[in-house]
Formats: structure tokens, sequence, C-alpha cells
């Protein structure tokens, strides 16, 4: 398991953009999950399940269903 908090902060777009590559490839390749955190939509978008949080609580969760194996 790959824990990134915040990974592309303070990093231009195209360093943001290799970086995001390299951990969607240690993902769908090396079978690694990887738990991101991230105030940017283009980054969150990169996950197939996303976790909103707001004041400490689970405001939203749009992804597969507990237990989906995903």
């Amino acid at each position: 398991m790959l824990l990134a908090d915040e990974p592309t902060g303070n990093l231009d777009t195209a360093s943001g953009a290799e970086v995001m590559a390299i951990l969607d490839r240690l993902n769908a390749e090396g079978g690694m999950a990887v738990v991101l955190v991230t105030h940017e939509a283009g980054v969150a978008a990169h996950a197939r399940r996303q976790i909103h949080v707001r004041d400490g609580l689970i405001e939203r969760d749009d992804g597969p269903p507990s237990g989906g194996g995903s």
C-alpha cells in the first residue's frame, strides 16, 4: 500500500502529470493499492473510488460498494 498526501502539491503541471502516471502504473501493473489525499479534482479523477471528507466526517463515497474487491 502506498499512502500519498498531496503528491502533486507545489509541482508544475508536467511534473504533476508524471507523478500521477507513476502512481497509475504502480496500481495497474504492480497491483499496489494507492491511497491518495488531494484537494485537486483532476488528481482525484484518477481514482476508482473517491471518499469526500468534510469537517472530519464522510460526506460522500463515490466508488464500488464495500467488499467489491477493487
